[in-house]
Parts: structure tokens; sequence; C-alpha cells
């Protein structure tokens, strides 16, 4: 893709990654940035308490963000959080932002932007999701996998577009695992249930059985604690599931209903263009025909 930027590259080799690293500032000229199929576009930023990013309607993509050392504040609508060392913050797609390093401080943190992904669906609905990693353990795998994600989009190797999905997912979940334990523990059994059985006919007495409350008890439960329904939930893991078998395994929108459970093709397009504003073709052919920004 070719972006209109300008750019200082800076590199060194820092101890605690174990690797060489480059630093990329967006301005103006033309640099050549290569991505994969699901926008993926990664870097690793040292920055002083002047620097600033002001979004004011956005972006169309998601951004991962991982603090090493020191801390940044991210400001939205809904607020203001702090990332600090050992933290992952989520920041959801098209949400008007502002972040930057707080003052007095200076701020190194790994970064990542990227489309989409179905364990997504598995987070809170939430425009900025703030996630403290409590275990040194857990930090250092974080950062092993934030090293690889690196590694292997600057690499571009042999499927190196797979392996930074699955890098990714890896984030995603981990993130999804520790913010879980904060829900009431029959709510993130339920999802993980949603997660891994999506293909299956679900009903919501089924579930409330596994977990041992009524289904009513169950469907006040899961909104209060996720702010959404057991239905909608299971529908947008579906749906997203669908958009990447037809972006990246070649199935057809009809294939791709069928394959992640929806019985009803005419149920899956009208669901379908109520999310991303468009039927599943026109979508498929939007997305291949159009570089992701």
């Amino acid at each position: 893709m070719l972006i209109t930027a300008w750019i200082l590259l800076l590199c060194w080799t820092d101890g605690a990654l174990g690797i060489t690293l480059e630093v990329i500032r967006e301005g103006g000229g033309n640099v050549q940035v290569n991505e994969s199929k699901n926008g993926i576009f990664t870097g690793y930023f040292r920055e002083n308490d002047s620097y600033t990013i002001a979004r004011p309607i956005g972006r169309e993509d998601w951004l991962l963000v991982y603090t090493l050392e020191g801390q940044g504040y991210f400001r939205t609508p809904a607020g203001e959080k702090l990332g600090k060392a050992g933290e992952l913050v989520l920041l959801r797609k098209g949400i008007p932002h502002t972040y930057g390093t707080v003052k007095g401080e200076a701020w190194n943190f790994m970064w990542v932007h990227f489309n989409r992904l179905p364990e997504l669906s598995l987070l809170p609905d939430e425009e900025l999701l703030h996630c403290p990693l409590p275990s040194s353990e857990l930090q250092r795998r974080v950062l092993r996998i934030f090293r690889s994600l690196l590694h292997d989009s600057r690499a571009q190797g042999s499927f190196w577009e797979e392996l930074c999905d699955n890098q990714l997912s890896a984030l995603i979940l981990l993130m999804a695992g520790q913010l879980a334990d904060k829900l009431d523990y029959r709510v993130s059994q339920v999802m993980r249930v949603l997660s891994s059985q999506m293909q299956e006919p679900l009903s919501i007495n089924e579930l409330a059985a596994r977990v041992g409350l009524s289904a009513s008890r169950l469907s006040h439960l899961f909104k209060a604690e996720t702010g959404r329904s057991i239905v909608d939930t299971l529908n947008n893991m579906r749906l997203e599931q669908a958009a990447l078998l037809m972006l990246k395994a070649s199935r057809t929108a009809g294939e791709a209903a069928f394959d992640v459970g929806f019985q009803s093709y005419n149920h899956f397009a009208a669901l379908f263009r109520r999310r991303y504003g468009c039927g599943p073709a026109e979508y498929k052919r939007k997305t291949e025909s159009t570089p992701a920004l």
C-alpha cells in the first residue's frame, strides 16, 4: 500500500526484546508500507511527552497497544484511561480518540493496527478496553507474541500473513481471558461455549442448563455483564467468522453462512447488511479491491 507520509527511521537493539526495531513516524512524502490482507500494521515506539495523536473521526481499524515502560493516555468520548507498563489497551474502530505520552513520562510501547478478527466478539462491547496483565509470566508471554508479530510482519516469509493473524488472535484471546475473569463465571462459561460451538444450533435453554440457571436469569445476567444479549453475541461471532471465511478461504457467502451456523441465508444476509452496511457479495468485492488504511 502506498501511503503519503514523511518518515523517520530510528533503529536500535533493545535488550528486553532481543531484536533490532524500526520506528516509523507518520508525516509527508511517499512511503511504501506492507500490510497483511487483514490490514495488520505494527511497530514499536519510544516517545517523550511531546508525543500525541489526535483522530477526531477515529480510524477504520482497531488499535492494540502494549506498554513496556512509562505511561500513555487514551481519550475517547467515554473518558480517559492510562496505559501503564504491563498493560494492554484496545481501541475500537470508528471511535474518535486522542492518545499520547503522559506529561513528564517517556512512553515505550508496541502497537498493532488490524481490521477484523472473530475473537473480538469475545470482548466486552466498549469503545476502549483496558487490560492489566497481573503476572510477570503473562507479560512475558504477550511480549513474545508481539515480538513474533513484529518479526513476521517485517520479514514477510512463507505464510507471514497467516502467522500474523494467529499471533494477533492469541493476543486477543489472552486479553479476553483476563477480562472474562471480571465477569460472572457463568457468563464466562457461556462465552466460551458460544465461541467454540458457534457452528452448532444453540438455545438459551440449553446454555442455561449448562450453567445451572433459568433461561430468563441467564439472559438478564449475560446482558448486565456484557452489554449485549446472548443472541446478538452469537450472531456477531458468526458474522465475523463468515466475513473471514469469504475473504481468506474463498468461501461463497452462502457457504460461509452455513459454515458458521446460520440456517437461513436470508437471515444471514439481513444481519450482515445491518452490521457491515452492505450485502456479503458487495462487502467482499469492496474489501478485496480497497487497501486498508
